[in-house]
This record gives structure tokens, sequence and C-alpha cells, in this order.
């Protein structure tokens, strides 16, 4: 039976209070709706002036409103999937479009997928902890694609003047998702030249024409990693990205990690410190960047390497059974110059599997 706004928010917020600790995803999973469903149950009209949470939907070229972000200083960004969330606070710049394709290139480092943002929120939230803040946009199937919370630094005039700019005179609760994507079948290994497919992968000069090359040849990435041969890819335990992070952060390596969806990649680069597991998570709790993955979701890890014109890179790869991405960590590396060999003896001093 279809809830209306006001009869979604109350069970929401009755949820939220008899149990601590539970995030927007888990939120929504547990009432039965999408999160940006439930997002928008606080919205418009729906929207109580004496309630913890109220939203203010967002429309408009995503393009030009990310173009804006620079404007609010220095923020917390967070980007997730199923099974990663990765958050990391600095300040978005250096941004440029190709497309739908963006990206902003400085403390905040993402790749953007416009064609699949649409929907976003403003969002103020009374905490236990104080007032939250936030952006937060969602694919057409009402997933999460990236949340922007400001810190106590954080511009508000500027955040207020977006906001005023970018309402969207639709308010109220978001009804009609689409269905998410059905999980491809990959083709019969049969199917594919498995040699033409290995001489395409070490001609490779960037690791960016990787995602080219699967489509050339119609694999998935897993299949791939399994076809191409060890020499290349080869398969280690899950535990070897709790072993990773350790031996990181105990040698003070700079690494590279990467979380995405379908509508951003984001990246971290730099030191890790505090490696903190929690029940079915291991987590980093640094100041500036924190790392969360759902270890008992990885089920498969490879170490995978990739000619570019700097030489061989190495990274950590982390699978779900269905082949989903959850995670990708690299030694810290600029073009130009060769991989940190400190980075590589760590990754492949991982035993296979």
């Amino acid at each position: 039976m279809m809830r209306s706004a006001d009869e979604l928010k109350a069970a929401w917020m009755e949820l939220r209070a008899s149990e601590k600790g539970l995030h927007g995803l888990e939120l929504a999973e547990r009432l039965g709706v999408r999160e940006c469903q439930l997002l928008s149950s606080a919205s418009g009209t729906a929207r109580d002036g004496g309630s913890a949470v109220s939203a203010t939907r967002l429309a408009g070229d995503w393009k030009a409103l990310i173009a804006k972000l620079p404007g609010l200083g220095r923020v917390k960004a967070v980007t997730r999937n199923r099974d990663a969330v990765i958050e990391v606070e600095g300040v978005y710049d250096n941004i440029e479009f190709f497309g739908p394709v963006g990206q902003s290139v400085s403390s905040l480092d993402l790749r953007i997928f416009t064609n699949r943002w649409r929907y976003g929120f403003a969002v103020r939230d009374e905490t236990p902890r104080g007032l939250s803040t936030s952006l937060q946009f969602f694919d057409e199937t009402g997933q999460a694609i990236h949340k922007i919370f400001l810190r106590p630094e954080s511009d508000l005039d500027a955040f207020g003047a977006l906001v005023r700019e970018f309402s969207s005179p639709e308010q109220g609760m978001v009804t009609g998702f689409e269905p998410a994507a059905a999980v491809v079948t990959p083709k019969p290994d049969d199917a594919i030249d498995v040699e033409a497919l290995r001489a395409a992968w070490r001609a490779l000069k960037d690791t960016h024409e990787f995602f080219g090359m699967l489509r050339t040849f119609g694999v998935t990435r897993t299949q791939a990693l399994r076809l191409v041969g060890e020499e290349l890819a080869y398969q280690v335990a899950p535990k070897s990205l709790d072993e990773t992070l350790r031996s990181a952060a105990a040698q003070g390596l700079r690494i590279m990690v990467f979380v995405g969806n379908c509508g951003v990649i984001q990246i971290y680069s730099g030191t890790v410190h505090r490696v903190a597991p929690m029940g079915d998570w291991i987590n980093v709790l640094d100041p500036a960047f924190n790392l969360h993955v759902r270890t008992t979701r990885i089920a498969n890890a490879w170490v995978v390497r990739k000619p570019t014109v700097d030489g061989f890179v190495t990274a950590l790869e982390l699978y779900t059974e269905d082949g989903e991405q959850i995670a990708q960590l690299f030694g810290e590396r600029h073009t130009g110059e060769a991989e940190n060999q400190d980075w590589r003896a760590l990754v492949t001093s991982h035993a296979r599997v």
C-alpha cells in the first residue's frame, strides 16, 4: 500500500528514533522504499517546520550546479555503492566537462557522469550532534549517487544562493522510479577471442583505456580478469584488503582508493592511519578521510597489472559475487611517474588463491 508523504516521514522519524545509528539507505530498506523517496517525503508541502528533517527538491542543469560547488569552500564529499563508502573532506575545484562526463581535480577528486543524475535535494537535519546541512543526489532508480555535507568552515551564503537558484518548482514526494538495470549475462568464454584480448590488454597505454577495451571484446571486468592470464591478473584472498590497508598505514605509503557507482567515481590520494574493523566492515577512520568496506560481500579480490606509457601499474580490485566492483586500490602516482616499488611489493606479496 502506497503511503502518503506525511505517513512515510512519520514512519521514518519513528524508526530513526527507535534504532540509533541507521543510515539513510538502511532506513529506506527497512521501510521498503528507495532512499530518494524517503528523503523526498520531507520536501515541499510535506515539510514541517518543527520536524528534525526538511528538504528542498532541486532541478535544472546539473553541470551548472556542479560548476558552483567550489563556492561552498571546504565540505565533506561522500560516494557509495552497496558495499563501500568513501568520505573525503576538501574543496571542489578545476571542474571541467567533456559532454556528460565531468571531473573535479583538487583535494576532492571525482569523475562525474551527469547522464545518471536524476534527483537532487538540499537537506537540513537536526541530529544529536547538531545541524547537518547537505546536498544529496540520486539516479533514476532512487539510489544515492553523491552527497555533500557542509563543514563549520563552509560558505553558508553560497549554499543558500545555490539552493535558491536550483530549487525545483516541483516539491513533495518522488514516485515512479525506474527499475534497476538487469545484471548483464556475460558472453560464453568460448565466444571470446582470448589471445586478441590479451594482446589488446598488453597494448594499453593508459588505465583509462581499459573500459573501452572491455566494450570492444564484450566482456565483463571479472571475466576479463579470469581469462587474461596470471601474468596480468590473479586472485588473492578477500582478507588482502585488510592486510593492504594495515601495511600501507604501517609503511606510510601514499595510496589511491577508488569507490564509485553509476554517477560518480570518487578518489582519495594520500596516506592512511587508523584502520579499524567493526562487525562486517573494515574502516579507515582518519580526520579528513573515511573508508568503509563490507568485507562479507567481497567474493573475490584480484591483483591486476595494466601497462601504461610509464610502465605497469598494479591494483588490488574487489568484487561481489555477481561481478559488481566494490573498490580499487593503487599506489599514488601521477602521469609521467613510474609506480612506487614499495606499493608494488606490498600488493604482489599477497598469496595467490
